[in-house]
């Protein structure tokens, strides 16, 4: 509920019942899309990782009362699956061509235009990275900015094309086990978050376990063939005009991936944050080690944090924790510096 001054009320229990999903066609099927928010307002485009939807990778992020605020004061939110990766979603049919990364990264072309949309924001976590960029080099008139949470730029390495088959054949002869499910967490999570003999699995873990048992085997191997079959796009990076965000945990596996897309970039229009005992899913795992960084990086498009919001007692992540050139109006603003900050959690 807004009230006379535009400041949006935000009530949790209803920010994600409360979008409507819509049902896209596209020319590589169907494609899921959950619009939360009044649709007068700019467009903010998430794409989620592997095996993962809006409900498993965004939550954290949306649940984050000031995050939350800050989002959806400004932005109609529209959460882009992968295909087969929705709510509910049933098997992809065998005979079903399997997209590439440009066919996912053109199906959001499709998705815009299928909204009215013109130039968005966008937000996306690792291979939801990956594509969102690789929309942004094909279609740059439609990118306002990124927002990057360990994202991919590179062919895979030999060590996680690998790894990505040994998942698939996993998948394919055992489905969605366990094994596969403790491959897919440590893509995600900190050691700290996954546990270990003497301390026990998170609440965030145990979680994201849970919705895993939900997604299709099938659907998630043609998400992985996808990202494993991904082109190199660094040489393109530097062509890149619109400005990005990059958050990276220190734990994330993608860690040197992060910071080779940020030294590709051009240095005018990229910040990179780096988030101290994270894993590669910041938006789960410290939410709150976004805010600051997310309310100066959209300062500089006259965007703000209701003022009712104006500091929270809850958040680990104060002024004094932050280097000053990321405080500065043109680090987030006209000017973005390329700077590698470490966000204390104690």
């Amino acid at each position: 509920m807004a009230d006379s001054n535009g400041s949006v009320s935000v009530d949790l229990g209803t920010i994600y019942l409360g979008g409507k999903e819509h049902r896209v066609k596209t020319a590589c099927g169907v494609v899921s899309v959950i619009v939360y928010g009044d649709r007068e307002k700019p467009a903010l485009i998430t794409y989620p990782d592997l095996a993962l939807n809006h409900m498993s990778c965004f939550q954290g992020l949306f649940f984050c009362p000031e995050a939350a605020s800050l989002l959806l004061h400004n932005f109609c939110i529209y959460h882009i699956s992968p295909p087969g990766h929705e709510l509910g979603a049933a098997p992809i049919f065998p005979t079903d061509s399997v997209p590439s990364a440009d066919d996912l990264a053109d199906q959001i072309l499709e998705v815009l235009n299928f909204f009215g949309l013109g130039a968005v924001m966008c937000m996306g976590v690792t291979a939801g990275a990956y594509i969102l960029t690789l929309f942004a080099m094909k279609h740059r008139e439609r990118v306002l900015g990124l927002i990057l949470i360990s994202p991919l730029c590179k062919a895979p390495s030999w060590s996680e094309w690998f790894y990505n088959r040994v998942v698939s054949n996993l998948l394919y002869f055992y489905g969605m086990c366990g094994v596969v499910k403790e491959f897919l967490l440590q893509r995600y999570f900190s050691k700290e978050v996954r546990g270990n003999i003497e301390i026990p699995e998170s609440d965030i873990a145990q979680a994201c376990r849970r919705l895993l048992d939900e997604r299709k085997s099938v659907n998630v191997m043609r998400f992985l063939d996808a990202i494993d079959r991904r082109p190199d796009i660094s040489s393109g990076l530097k062509k890149l005009k619109c400005r990005t965000l990059i958050f990276i945990g220190d734990q994330s596996p993608f860690y040197s991936e992060a910071v080779h897309m940020a030294a590709n970039l051009d240095r005018g229009y990229c910040a990179l944050v780096e988030v101290q005992a994270c894993g590669s899913m910041v938006t789960e795992e410290q939410p709150h080690a976004m805010l600051v960084p997310m309310e100066y990086f959209l300062m500089g498009y006259g965007l703000y944090r209701p003022s009712y919001f104006s500091e929270s007692p809850r958040s680990p992540l104060s002024p004094c924790c932050i280097s000053p050139e990321l405080l500065s109006p043109e680090s987030m603003g006209l000017k973005l510096k390329p700077i590698k900050t470490r966000v204390s959690t104690c």
